[in-house]
C-alpha cells in the first residue's frame, strides 16, 4: 500500500510517520513544505491543478492530511486548516488514483460540552474560537467531498515532541524553572480546566488503523476520561522528583489573565487570551470513543502517567 502523508514533520505527523514506515507493507512518500519532505509542497499555496498531478504520477493508495496551525490570527488559521483541506479534497477528486483520505481532525471542533458529559460524534459542533472554526470547516469539506475519507477527531494530544507552547509543554517548563531556580512553590492558571489527553502515538496508532479500514465520516480520538489539569501537574511533579507546593494563580482583573506555566512573579509578563485553556472548549471536555472501538478496533494503550514523563525527560534537557 502507498501512503502519501501530508505534513510530516509536524507534531502529530512525526509519529503517524514512524508508524506508518514500521508497516513493511506500506510505501510511504512525505509531502510537505520543508527540505527533508519526498516533495515540497505548500497547501495552502498550492494549486490543486499541480497537487493532482503528483496524485496521478504517485498514485497513493491512501493520503494521511496531518498538516495545519494551531496558531496565529483567523486569516492564517483558515488559510492552513481549511483552506489547504479544499486544496486536498479538490485534487483527489480529480485525481485517478481513487485514494482513500485520512483527515486529521481535533477536539476544538466540538466547543464546549456539559461537565460530566461525554461528546460523541453526532454532537452538533459550536466551536469556541478561530481555530475550532477553521478545522470544522476543513471537517465539512471533506465530509461533502464525495470521497473515501474519513476525520480522526483528536482532543489534547500528549506526550514526546509535545510543543513547548501547549499547556502541558509550559506546565513542564514552569516546573523545570522553578525546580531549577530552588523555587518551593509554583503558581498556575486554569488548573481547574479538565481535558481528555491521549498519547501522541496511540493517535498515530489510530492513523494507521483508518488507513486500513473502510470506516468513513467522523471519529473521535481520545483516551474517554477528563483530567483535571491540576491532577496532571500533580502527576508532573511526582515525575519530575519537584517537591514544591502546586497553588492556583489567580486572573488579574482587566484583559490580562495569566496562562497556564506562568511561575510566581512572571505575572508582568502575562499575555491576553481568550480562554482559560487555550482552545475554545471551556471547562471540560470528554471524548466518546465507543466508535474508534467499534469501527477502527482502537483502544488507547498508553496512561498519562507515561505520557506526562516524556514530556518532563524533554523539558529537563532545556537547561
Amino acid at each position: 500500500m502507498r501512503v502519501l502523508l501530508i505534513g510530516a514533520n509536524g507534531y502529530i505527523g512525526r509519529f503517524v510517520a514512524d508508524r506508518l514506515l514500521a508497516d513493511p507493507a506500506v510505501q510511504l512518500t512525505a509531502l510537505g513544505r520543508g527540505d527533508d519532505a519526498d516533495v515540497r509542497f505548500d497547501l495552502a499555496t498550492g494549486s490543486p491543478g499541480a497537487l493532482t498531478r503528483f496524485l496521478d504520477a504517485v498514485h497513493p493508495g491512501v493520503v494521511v492530511n496531518c498538516a495545519g496551525a494551531t496558531r496565529g490570527g483567523a486569516r492564517d488559521l483558515t488559510r492552513h486548516n481549511t483552506v489547504a483541506v479544499a486544496t486536498v479534497c479538490e485534487a483527489l477528486r480529480r485525481s485517478g488514483c481513487g485514494a482513500r483520505l485520512v483527515q486529521i481532525g481535533c477536539g476544538s471542533e466540538y466547543g464546549p460540552s456539559q461537565p460530566g458529559s461525554s461528546t460523541a460524534e453526532d454532537a452538533v459542533p459550536r466551536p469556541g474560537g478561530p481555530y475550532g472554526v477553521s478545522k470544522l470547516a476543513a471537517t465539512e469539506l471533506v465530509l461533502g467531498s464525495g470521497l473515501d475519507a474519513v476525520v480522526l477527531r483528536v482532543f489534547s494530544p500528549a506526550g514526546p515532541g509535545t510543543p513547548a507552547g501547549s499547556p502541558l509543554g509550559r506546565l513542564a517548563e514552569a516546573m523545570r524553572r522553578a525546580m531549577q531556580a530552588g523555587d518551593g512553590e509554583l503558581k498556575l492558571a486554569g488548573l481547574g480546566v479538565q481535558r481528555d489527553f491521549v498519547d501522541v502515538r496511540d493517535v498515530a496508532r489510530a492513523v494507521h488503523a483508518a488507513s486500513l479500514s473502510a470506516a468513513q465520516g467522523v471519529i473521535n480520538i481520545g483516551s474517554g476520561r477528563a483530567v483535571r489539569l491540576r491532577d496532571a501537574a500533580t502527576v508532573l511533579a511526582r515525575v519530575a522528583g519537584y517537591g514544591g507546593a502546586l497553588n492556583e494563580l489567580d486572573a488579574p482583573p482587566g484583559p490580562l489573565r495569566g496562562q497556564i506555566g506562568h511561575p510566581r512573579g512572571d505575572l508582568d509578563h502575562a499575555v491576553p487570551i481568550a480562554y482559560p485553556y487555550p482552545d475554545g472548549c471551556g471547562s471540560w471536555q470528554q471524548a466518546d470513543v465507543r466508535t474508534a472501538r467499534d469501527r477502527l478496533g482502537w483502544r488507547p494503550r498508553i496512561n498519562l502517567e507515561e505520557s506526562l514523563a516524556d514530556i518532563w525527560m524533554e523539558a529537563a534537557c532545556r537547561i
